[in-house]
């Protein structure tokens, strides 16, 4: 082991900063994270072993004990639910004769949930030992279980287990129209970098990953910083060092484009970083691949020697004087790792815990320095701007919401997969399109977004009105919505990342409360209190994971207070007693400081 642990260190440079990378190999070769290897990284790293303890508690996909050499994990998101999961989960535990959570006595294998794999629309969908299997049915854990038993090493076994899909159904502006390579970065070093960036704020460009934020603004603040106003040429000359991020850490439930962009557009990806590069005077950037995307690792690093050899990665990119590159860093199963600034913290070999703002990443990101975090939507979308002008992009859409969303489309349809839409589409279109009849409702931006009923599929995708990072998930009138709220209210307690109050033991409580109501335990003013924990959670939480954690239970208490009541213990109440009218003052009184001493009263009332 000592050998190993230093070799590894050495391949890393002995830095700190590459701590996940050189955890996963060590989890990957031992099927946990030894002790022994923990006392001889912190000599290697000069860094307090608490330190590294902490990360490997903090990721799920590290142990500090065993686990089994073929590590099953089945993925836990609703629409692997909706396929029929808990079955097939309870099927694979008893054919090869282990607990869901444990590891056979053997050592051999073991088996347990992980939040989601982004494989949501060719599940039921799982990971052993990181590579994903999809379609998963009793035919296909017989043969999983047989090459497990006969100790068969995952290259031999048929890839059929391993296929995935890119299922593009209805592509529009971005996806009909691929870039060839080079052809953005030659046309910008024509135009010149400043104009170049001109037409990025011409097209409208703001950010893919759900926050909207201007792109061009963004690149501009992270070269100029925020006192100045003026567009800026490339900063060859500039000395101070800029780093560019792509955000491929796509955790949200119901999301899968970027795995799909990444699989199929790679090229056109690294080269909008390369150009937002060449705008901000970086020489160095990173693409935070999600940790269950394990699968496209090699491909990717592929992609980038073939840009490397073509001269449009390393030193003097297209013989423009341009000096950039690119590392891909893998994450460890921490859905926190899309926000931005815990993605940041990852990259820096830390706990991903969102980092106070201001300052912003673009001021003072990964290792302090000035910091552009886009997605992978954003870079593929502003090569095609670079090449095809900012008139073109912004000539489709609406007003506020310039250009096209790709969209990840699962549950109760007939073809889930990947659309592109011109902002402004209406949702009864979407339906339309991917098959969905029927329908209850649909889950607009994963957990963490908004349900509309089905009285709403007239509003359109647009920031203006509906705005998502991606994910669509549609459900119909079979479903329960309790079931799915649910579902969701657990996600965010599991993937919690502990670091303040009202999202740690908020959502802990938000899960025990819902948990109340649904097996029919809950009284009287147990929903008004649920509404008053998820306010509590939503305003004072450290960031938008808890800011949001408590959006299932708003939105849907918002179109469907019936269902909650109807989870109510029948109570006989005094005559006379106004049971709605109570709750009602409730509802209003929730946000003051006497809450609680009137919502026992109106307990004790009824």
């Amino acid at each position: 082991m000592k050998q190993f642990i230093q070799d590894l260190a050495e391949k890393n440079h002995y830095q700190a900063t590459h701590l996940l990378q050189i955890l996963r190999a060590i989890q990957s070769r031992y099927y946990y994270v030894p002790e022994d290897a923990i006392e001889q990284l912190a000599g290697l790293l000069q860094i307090p072993r608490t330190q590294i303890i902490s990360v490997v508690e903090f990721y799920s996909f590290f142990h500090l004990t065993p686990r089994g050499q073929y590590e099953l994990l089945i993925s836990d998101s609703i629409t692997d639910h909706m396929l029929g999961k808990i079955d097939l989960t309870g099927y694979l535990a008893k054919q090869l004769n282990v607990a869901v959570g444990a590891v056979r006595d053997d050592g051999l294998v073991s088996l347990d949930n992980t939040s989601c794999t982004g494989m949501c629309d060719q599940g039921p969908a799982g990971l052993i030992n990181g590579y994903p299997l999809t379609l998963l049915d009793r035919t296909r854990i017989d043969l999983i279980t047989e090459l497990i038993n006969q100790q068969k090493p995952l290259a031999e076994w048929p890839v059929e287990l391993f296929h995935v899909d890119d299922n593009i159904y209805k592509p529009d502006l971005l996806l009909q129209q691929q870039i060839d390579d080079g052809s953005a970065l030659r046309t910008a070093f024509k135009r010149g970098m400043q104009e170049t960036l001109a037409e990025i704020d011409k097209s409208g460009l703001r950010g893919r990953g759900g926050a909207g934020y201007n792109t061009a603004w963004k690149w501009h603040l992270c070269y100029e910083g925020p006192e100045e106003d003026a567009f800026c040429e490339v900063a060859t000359h500039n000395q101070q060092q800029r780093y560019v991020v792509c955000n491929a850490d796509e955790g949200e439930p119901g999301t899968f484009k970027d795995r799909v962009l990444l699989n199929s557009y790679a090229h056109q990806v690294f080269e909008g970083m390369t150009l937002c590069a060449a705008i901000i005077g970086a020489q160095q950037g990173f693409l935070y691949l999600r940790g269950e995307y394990l699968h496209l690792y090699d491909k990717l690093q592929s992609v980038l020697d073939q840009r490397r050899q073509a001269g449009l990665l390393g030193n003097n990119i297209l013989n423009e004087g341009l000096n950039f590159d690119i590392e891909i860093c893998l994450g460890a199963g921490a859905y926190i790792c899309g926000e931005e600034s815990a993605l940041i913290e990852s990259l820096e070999g830390k706990m991903g815990i969102p980092r106070n703002r201001p300052p912003y990443p673009v001021t003072q990101g990964y290792l302090g320095k000035p910091t552009v975090v886009n997605n992978v939507e954003t870079f593929m979308a502003a090569a095609s701007i670079a090449v095809n002008g900012g008139g073109w992009f912004a000539g489709v859409g609406t007003e506020k919401s310039k250009g096209t969303k790709i969209l990840s489309i699962c549950g109760d349809c007939a073809r889930p997969g990947i659309y592109e839409y011109p902002f402004g589409t209406s949702i009864q279109s979407v339906l339309n399109d991917c098959g969905a009849s029927d329908v209850l409702g649909i889950q607009i931006g994963g957990p963490s977004g908004t349900f509309i009923s089905n009285q709403e599929f007239d509003r359109k995708l647009a920031f203006e009105d509906l705005a998502t990072g991606g994910s669509f998930i549609v459900f119909n009138n079979s479903r329960n919505i309790l079931d799915i709220v649910n579902n969701f209210t657990h996600f965010f307690a599991h993937e919690s990342c502990g670091f303040c109050t009202p999202c740690r033991v908020g959502t802990a409580l938000l899960k025990k409360q819902l948990d109340k109501i649904i097996e029919g335990y809950g009284s009287a003013g147990d929903v008004v209190a649920l509404e008053e924990l998820c306010q509590l959670i939503k305003k004072h939480s450290h960031c938008g994971l808890g800011q949001t954690a408590a959006n299932p239970v708003l939105t849907t208490l918002e179109r469907y207070p019936e269902l909650y009541q109807s989870k109510l213990k029948k109570i006989s109440y005094e005559p006379g007693f106004d049971l709605d009218g109570a709750l009602e003052t409730a509802r209003r009184m929730a946000n003051r400081n006497d809450a609680g001493a009137h919502l026992t009263q109106v307990e004790e009332e009824s």
